[in-house]
């Protein structure tokens, strides 16, 4: 099987120490497989993203000796491909409307046995209800009906993480958002449809997306896409000890270049 995989940055700002560190890793990694390594901007978040940041995606991994094929898959160009997959999930009674406002569903977590904000769990409303709120026009969410979801696969949902086995718990992220009215895709099902197109077999990305794989076997298994082995890193972590965040302007690549690092302080740095 050939070794394909992917660093997938959102462009709602510069990239950091830590986006640089996973997408050496991923680099790399492809390398010494003697594999393919993709980029692919992951721009669904309309209000955040902005063109000057994929222009500076690209500018700083040159910087740093990466290269890519091209085509760039771009997710925004492909929204009715998300659609299309939401469309089949919806044909098969796998996800619901959830009308619970942000307030409601807060409200709800608070109350829950397994304390403050367990995971949203749910289910489609009796068809009447569900009728009398879309009569009025309120706003709702597509989220995974985990319990049917479950009931389809079945319990020994399994997928390869970190050279392991890992049995699948997506209890973990409950009945995760899939799209809604501002949003007609989510990261989870844009990421899952894409990495199954592009026939990504190895994902390489950070420990802090590590419940995520869950889901997204999940995913995968219900839409007959493959699952790939997941791989994950540790985090680049601040001075404060906390993970790096694009509000670290200090610590972007931009700002790195700017004050006269190179590419090989940058890598040494990183322990490349």
């Amino acid at each position: 099987m050939d070794f394909v995989t992917r660093f997938a940055p959102s462009p709602t700002g510069y990239l950091h120490l830590g986006h640089a560190f996973s997408a050496l890793t991923a680099f790399e990694t492809a390398k010494a497989a003697g594999g393919r390594f993709l980029l692919r901007i992951e721009d669904i978040d309309e209000g955040r993203r902005r063109p000057e940041f994929e222009a500076a995606i690209c500018e700083d991994l040159e910087w740093l000796g990466l290269t890519w094929e091209t085509p760039v898959r771009r997710q925004s160009d492909h929204i009715a491909d998300y659609q299309a997959a939401l469309d089949r999930l919806i044909g098969m009674g796998l996800v619901y409307r959830d009308f619970r406002t942000r307030k409601e569903l807060l409200a709800e977590s608070l109350g829950a046995p397994h304390g403050p904000q367990s995971p949203v769990r749910g289910g489609p409303l009796p068809a009447s209800q569900e009728a009398e709120k879309l009569e009025q026009n309120q706003p709702y969410a597509w989220r995974l009906w985990l319990d049917e979801a479950l009931r389809r696969t079945g319990p020994d949902l399994a997928f390869e993480a970190d050279g392991l086995g890992v049995k699948a718990d997506p209890a973990l992220l409950g009945d995760a958002i899939l799209a809604r009215k501002d949003a007609p895709t989510s990261y989870h099902l844009a990421s899952v449809h894409d990495d199954a197109l592009q026939g990504v077999t190895d994902v390489i990305r950070g420990e802090d997306l590590r419940e995520a794989a869950h889901l997204h076997a999940l995913l995968q298994t219900l839409l007959g896409y493959p699952t790939p082995r997941y791989r994950h890193h540790p985090l680049i972590l601040g001075s404060d000890g906390k993970r790096l965040a694009k509000r670290d302007l200090s610590q972007t690549l931009r700002s790195l270049r700017e004050a006269g690092a190179s590419p090989d302080q940058v890598r040494r740095g990183l322990g490349r």
